[in-house]
């Protein structure tokens, strides 16, 4: 794999994040969680993001290829959104922009990165787990990580059965 370049996104490139989140998300008709492909994604939710520079960018051929955007959330950086688009995917690029999100974390001197995601969908939980990271007890998800898994399964078809928060603590990593 060859390094991976990843910059601040610009607004320029929001309407291209919104179509970029769409086009990821039409994976999840595969797994019958139709409602959740159907989201339209909207470039005002990523205003606030952006205007806090915590939205990241890979291009290919001039364009976005996929994007994260990073909160915090009980005081650990938190993967708030990471997509890829389809034609870009199994090229390292998620992992780079998740492994971008924990140096952030990192460099702020935050313990640990954070996110939600479907506990069984095979690109989420069980790609995350690879990554690192274990999920979370109910009893140690903070209040605003558990405000954000509220939100998510307030959402067209999301059950929050189906989801969980992970955590990737910094101490002792070397990678």
């Amino acid at each position: 794999m060859t390094d991976i370049a990843i910059e601040r996104a610009a607004a320029a490139d929001l309407p291209r994040l919104v179509r970029l989140e769409v086009e990821a998300g039409q994976l999840f008709h595969t797994v019958g969680l139709h409602e959740v492909a159907d989201h339209e994604a909207t470039v005002e939710e990523l205003q606030e993001p952006l205007a806090q520079q915590r939205i990241w960018v890979v291009r290919r051929d001039g364009e976005a290829a996929g994007y994260v955007v990073a909160e915090v959330l009980d005081g650990n950086a938190h993967v708030a959104q990471v997509s890829v688009a389809p034609r870009h995917g199994r090229q390292g690029i998620g992992r780079a922009l998740v492994r971008h999100v924990e140096a952030w974390g990192q460099a702020a001197g935050r313990p640990a990165t954070t996110l939600t995601t479907f506990r069984d969908v095979p690109w989420n939980g069980p790609y995350y787990a690879r990554l690192g990271y274990t999920e979370l007890p109910a009893a140690d998800i903070g209040p605003e990580l558990a405000a954000t898994m509220a939100h998510e399964a307030s959402l067209p078809g999301i059950d929050a059965e189906d989801r969980c928060a992970m955590v990737r603590p910094y101490v002792g990593r070397t990678s």
